[in-house]
C-alpha cells in the first residue's frame, strides 16, 4: 500500500471513530422515562421489586434485567491482532470494534471492559467478579501462554460462559473448513498427517480442535518460531506446546512437511515454501491464515499443487476462515438458553452446523443476498461466507439444541422450531442490510457512471467503490476541476488514472454522443443544434447515452436539481417496450429492521395499472435484499370505508388477475399495514401475516411525506431510492445523499436484478 492510500486511509479511519461522536458505542434506554411514574419503576421505589424477585430467585435476573442478553469483551491488551502487546487502553478501539460485530450480528448488547492487569491470576480473579453483571465473558486478545490460565481459572470458577474467541472462534470455523475439506479431498481425519506453524493461542486451539474431531495426535506435528516442537525441548516451552511434542530427531519445518495432507499456518507471512508445497500429498490442504499476508499466496502453492484445497484469512480469495462465522451465534445460543459454560458438545455442534451449510442447496433468500457469486460446494466454497444470513438460525439453534442436550442450559427452549423462526426475523437488522449486497457487487464486474462527477460526494463515493468494490466509475466532469477538488479533499484517486473521465467542453466521443441521442430524439422535435447543444451541458443526457451505447452498465445522477428533470432524460434515452420506469422504491433501514416506501417520486398521482406495477416491481426488487415481500397498499381508506381508496381497490383487482408470488393486502391505513393484531381485529379474513415491509402508497406527497418523516425524525438511514423498471440501468438519487449513500446505490447498481427491475 502506497504512503498516499495508507495516510488517506488512516485519516478516514480516525474520522470515522471520533464523528459525529467519539467511539462505536453508546447506551441506549430501553424502557420509557417521561414522568413521574415511570421514574417510580424504573428507580425508588419500584425497583426494589425487581430486586427482591432476584434475591428470592437469580434466575430471574435473565427476566427483570438485561444480564441474559449482555456480554463483557474483557482484554488486557497484551496480544492484539497485528499490533501485539500495546497495552488495555489502546486495545479499547478494538474491543469496542468486537462489541459493535456482537450487536450487529446477533443483536447481543455488549461491554467492553479493558483491564490494567497483566498477572493471568490476578485478570482472572477481576473477570470472576463481574460475574453479577453479564451473562457470558468473551475473552479477546490476552497473550499466550496466560491466556490459557485465566480462561481455565474463569472457567472453574463462573457459572456463565466464558469464550477466549482467539482461540475457540478460531478453532471452531478452522474445524469446519477442514471438515469440508477432507470430504472434497476424500479423506478422513484419522488418517491424516497435519504439520502446523504457531504455537499460539489460536494454533494450540486448532489443533485441540482436530483432535476432536478424530486426528490422531502422533500425526500432528507443531512448529513455531524456534523450529519443531520435540521431546525435550526446553526453549520456549509451555504445557500447551509440550501435548504435541514429538520424539523425533527433526527440528525444522522443512523436515516435517514430507507427506504432509494438511498445512495448518497461524503464524506469519511466506513461512510455507512453493519446494514444501511439492512434497505434500496429492489434493493437499493448506490453510494460510497468517493476516495480512498469509504463509503462502494462493497463486504460488497452486503453481506447484495446482489440485491444492486453500483456505486463508483474506475476504479476497475464497475460503476465507473467519471467526465471525461464528462468535456471535454461539453466545446468542448459549445466552437464549442460559448456558452455565461452553462445552466441548456445543462448539462441535457450531462446527458441524457452519459445515453443513455449505454442504446444503443454497436458500432462495442466501441466493438472492449474493447474487453473482457460485455458492456452490466444493474447493472453492468450504465455508459459509461471512455475511451468509442462515449462519445466525443454523449456528446459534445447533448450540442451543447442544447445550440442552449436555444439561447446561439453564432455561431450555420449549420449541426449538419456534427458536430458529424467531432467530430468521430477527437476521436483517440495521446496516447489516447492505453488507451482502457489496458481497454481491464484488463480483460483478461493472462500470458505473456518475452524471455529476465534480460533486464532493461523487468524488468521495468514487474513491470508497475503488476500495470496497470491482465496479469501474466513470465521471462525468471537467478534469481539470475533479483533479484540483481529489487534492483539495485529501483523496488519492486521480482523473484518467484511477477512473475514466467524460469532459462535456472537450471530449473525442462529442460527436458520437450528439448524433446518438439526435437519432433517438429526432422525431421528439430535438434538431442537431440542440442535440449538440444538450450534449455539452447536459451530464444527465451524457450519462444516458453512455449507457444506451453500452459504454456504461448503469448510471447515477440526481445529487443536484429535480428528480423529475432528471427522470425526463432517463426516459427519453433509455425508455423503451421493455424498459420503463414503474416507480421509486427508498428502503428505510430502521432499528427493527428494513422499511420499503413507494412510489416517492416517478408518478405523483398513480393510476391503478402503475399501483400494481409498482407492487410487482417493489416485491422483485425487496428480494434482491434477501426479503420476502410482505406488501400493503396504503391509504386513508381502511378495507373500503372511504371512497379514497378506490384506485387501491382498482389495483389489488388488477394484482389478484394473476398468480403473483408475493404477498399483497389492502387499502388499509399505515398503521394496520404494520400491526398485525390491529388488522386481524378490522379484517380477520385478511391475506397478509405479521407485519408489512413495503409500503405503496396512491400518492406521490404521502409516501414522500412518510419517507422523509422516518429519515429525519424516525432515525432511518435511506437506501436509495431505487427507480424500478429500469434493470439496473438507472437510478436517481435526491439531493440529501451522503457520500455513503452513493457507495450503497454503486452497489445495488453493480448486483444483477431479476428480469427488469
Amino acid at each position: 500500500m502506497s504512503d498516499s492510500i495508507h495516510d488517506t486511509l488512516r485519516k478516514a479511519a480516525l474520522a470515522y471513530h471520533e464523528f459525529p461522536k467519539p467511539g462505536k458505542l453508546e447506551v441506549r434506554a430501553t424502557k420509557p422515562l417521561a414522568n413521574g411514574r415511570d421514574l417510580a419503576l424504573a428507580y425508588s421505589p419500584g425497583v426494589a421489586e425487581a430486586c427482591l424477585e432476584i434475591q428470592a430467585d437469580p434466575a430471574n435476573a435473565a427476566r427483570y434485567t438485561s444480564r441474559g442478553n449482555l456480554v463483557a469483551v474483557v482484554s488486557n491488551g497484551t496480544a492484539v491482532l497485528g499490533l501485539g502487546n500495546i497495552g488495555a487502553l489502546a486495545s479499547k478501539p478494538v474491543m469496542e470494534g468486537k462489541a459493535v460485530l456482537f450487536k450487529k450480528f446477533a443483536n447481543i448488547d455488549c461491554f467492553d471492559i479493558e483491564v490494567n492487569e497483566s498477572d493471568p491470576v490476578k485478570l482472572a480473579e477481576i473477570v470472576c467478579a463481574l460475574e453479577p453483571t453479564f451473562g457470558a465473558i468473551n475473552l479477546e486478545d490476552i497473550k499466550a501462554p496466560d491466556c490459557f490460565i485465566v480462561e481455565k481459572l474463569c472457567r472453574e470458577r463462573m457459572n456463565i460462559p466464558v469464550f477466549h474467541d482467539d482461540q475457540h472462534g478460531t478453532a471452531i470455523v478452522v474445524g469446519a473448513a477442514a471438515f469440508n475439506a477432507l470430504h472434497v479431498a476424500g479423506k478422513a481425519f484419522e488418517d491424516i498427517k497435519i504439520v502446523s506453524t504457531g504455537g499460539g493461542a489460536a494454533g494450540i486451539a486448532c489443533l485441540n480442535m482436530l483432535l476432536k474431531l478424530g486426528v490422531r495426535r502422533e500425526n500432528i506435528w507443531l512448529c513455531d518460531v524456534h523450529g519443531l516442537v520435540y521431546e525435550g525441548r526446553e526453549v520456549d516451552m509451555n504445557p500447551q506446546k509440550t501435548a504435541f511434542a514429538q520424539a523425533t530427531d527433526k527440528r525444522t519445518l522443512d523436515d516435517v512437511i514430507e507427506g504432509a495432507d494438511l498445512f495448518l499456518g497461524l503464524s506469519g507471512p511466506n513461512v510455507l515454501k512453493p519446494e514444501m508445497v511439492q512434497r505434500m500429498t496429492s489434493r493437499p490442504i493448506i490453510f494460510a491464515l497468517a493476516n495480512p499476508n498469509p504463509e503462502i499466496m494462493p497463486d504460488v502453492a497452486r503453481a506447484v499443487a495446482p489440485d491444492a484445497i486453500i483456505a486463508t484469512g483474506r475476504s479476497d480469495f475464497p475460503n476465507q476462515v473467519n471467526n465471525v462465522l461464528c462468535f456471535p451465534f454461539i453466545f446468542r445460543g448459549a445466552l437464549d438458553v442460559g448456558a452455565t459454560t461452553i462445552n466441548d458438545e456445543m462448539e462441535i455442534a457450531c462446527v458441524e452446523g457452519i459445515a453443513a451449510m455449505a454442504r446444503a442447496t443454497t436458500s432462495a433468500e442466501a441466493a438472492a443476498v449474493y447474487q453473482g457469486e457460485r455458492l456452490t460446494f466444493g474447493a472453492d466454497y468450504l465455508i459459509p461466507k461471512p455475511f451468509d444470513p442462515r449462519l445466525s438460525s443454523v449456528v446459534s439453534s445447533a448450540v442451543a439444541k447442544a447445550a440442552m442436550e449436555t444439561g447446561v442450559a439453564m432455561r431450555p427452549l420449549p420449541d426449538l422450531k419456534a427458536y430458529r423462526a424467531q432467530l430468521d426475523a430477527n437476521v436483517y437488522k440495521s446496516s447489516m442490510l447492505m453488507r451482502p449486497v457489496f458481497e454481491a457487487a464484488a463480483t460483478a464486474s461493472r462500470s458505473l457512471v456518475f452524471a455529476e462527477g465534480e460533486d464532493e460526494r461523487v468524488l468521495r463515493a468514487a474513491q470508497a467503490i475503488l476500495q470496497e468494490t470491482t465496479e469501474k466509475p466513470i465521471l462525468i466532469g471537467r478534469p481539470d476541476v475533479i483533479a484540483q477538488r481529489c487534492e483539495r479533499l485529501g483523496l488519492v484517486i486521480r482523473p484518467d488514472q484511477d477512473f475514466q473521465i467524460v469532459n462535456p467542453e472537450n471530449d473525442p466521443r462529442y460527436r458520437d454522443y450528439w448524433e446518438s441521442y439526435h437519432e433517438i430524439m429526432a422525431r421528439r422535435g430535438v434538431s442537431p443544434d440542440i442535440a449538440r447543444a444538450i450534449m455539452r451541458t447536459n451530464t444527465t443526457a451524457i450519462a444516458a447515452v453512455m449507457v444506451q451505447r453500452k459504454e456504461a452498465d448503469s448510471m447515477i445522477c440526481g445529487t443536484f436539481g429535480e428528480y423529475r428533470w432528471h427522470l425526463n432524460y432517463v426516459e427519453q434515452v433509455l425508455g423503451c417496450d421493455a424498459l420503463k420506469p414503474v416507480g421509486a422504491l427508498s428502503m428505510m433501514i430502521l432499528e427493527d429492521g428494513p422499511l420499503f416506501i413507494a412510489d416517492t417520486h416517478v408518478h405523483v398521482h398513480p393510476t391503478p395499472q402503475q399501483l400494481a406495477e409498482t407492487a410487482i416491481a417493489a416485491a422483485r426488487h425487496v428480494r434482491r435484499f434477501g426479503l420476502v415481500p410482505n406488501v400493503a397498499l396504503c391509504s386513508q381508506s381502511q378495507f373500503g370505508n372511504q371512497p379514497g381508496g378506490n384506485r387501491l381497490r382498482e389495483a389489488m383487482q388488477i394484482l389478484d388477475a394473476a398468480p403473483r408470488d408475493f404477498c399483497y393486502e389492502g387499502e388499509m391505513n399505515v398503521d394496520a399495514a404494520l400491526d398485525a393484531d390491529l388488522r386481524a381485529r378490522l379484517l380477520p379474513s385478511n391475506r397478509m401475516k405479521g407485519a408489512a415491509n413495503v409500503l405503496i402508497f396512491g400518492h406521490a406527497d404521502a409516501a414522500s411525506g412518510v419517507r422523509n418523516i422516518l429519515k429525519m425524525k424516525g432515525g432511518g438511514l435511506e437506501v436509495g431510492p431505487l427507480l424500478m423498471g429500469m434493470a439496473n440501468h438507472a437510478h436517481i438519487v435526491t439531493p440529501s445523499i451522503t457520500a455513503r449513500g452513493l457507495l450503497n446505490m454503486a452497489a445495488i447498481a453493480g448486483t444483477p436484478v431479476a428480469a427488469y427491475g
